[in-house]
């Protein structure tokens, strides 16, 4: 299982993508989509500058750890919208405090109901306790049911591509609708209706026959 393009979008959403180094909400120096020095080269510092296809090598290369930690760690049944919130913490909190995580334990233990709850308790500083409410969210919410969102108290969800948009919401077909057959009347006024249309067209049949005896008919 890989993070889906959903799972992608959700994950660079949370981070944020920064051209310019900048000091996270502890104080460690990042840039790109939450790239720090422990993820490897470019080591951020204040002034650097990376370019938008810098930032997006640079994510693509650091996210694969993180999916290659939570891909060996978890059950191979797990759906992909629980896999995606997984690697979006691990990815927050890093490779060694997920494999020692309540969230991994009680995985592994089939309760998946408390391993979403465990997410949550990775609420410091409480300035990231949206993110967590998000990410016990998409934990728990198919994508067909509805699309995560970065935050929890975020009006709107993550924006993706139109053609995973298309895929889960599928165009329905027009549904046929059979045509109503009303049954002929059994009232009183409805047998009445039905006699008195029958006499009208039986008298120009009737009129027509006595005007062609004796061989002659009307042109």
């Amino acid at each position: 299982m890989d993070l889906s393009p959903i799972g992608e979008a959700a994950l660079i959403a949370r981070e944020g993508r920064r051209l310019e180094a900048y000091k996270d909400s502890v104080g460690i120096w990042t840039i790109g989509v939450g790239h720090t020095a422990a993820a490897g080269a470019p080591t951020p510092r204040a002034g650097l500058r990376i370019t938008s296809a810098e930032c997006d090598a640079i994510f693509k290369r650091d996210v694969q750890k993180f999916v290659k930690t939570v891909r060996d760690a978890v059950p191979a049944d797990l759906p992909q919208h629980a896999f995606d919130a997984l690697v979006s913490l691990c990815f927050n909190i890093g490779p060694a405090a997920f494999l020692r995580s309540t969230v991994l334990r009680k995985l592994r233990e089939g309760n998946r109901p408390a391993a979403a709850e465990a997410i949550l308790m990775w609420s410091r500083p409480a300035v990231i306790i949206p993110r967590r409410q998000a990410e016990y969210d998409q934990f728990r919410t198919p994508y067909a049911e509805t699309l995560p969102k970065a935050r929890r108290n975020d009006v709107s969800r993550v924006a993706v591509a139109a053609p995973v948009a298309a895929a889960l919401d599928p165009v329905k077909p027009t549904p046929v609708i059979e045509p109503v057959i009303v049954p002929p009347s059994t009232s009183w006024w409805g047998g009445l209706a039905g006699w008195l249309g029958g006499l009208f067209r039986s008298a120009p049949a009737a009129e027509a026959h006595a005007e062609t005896k004796g061989g002659v008919s009307r042109a």
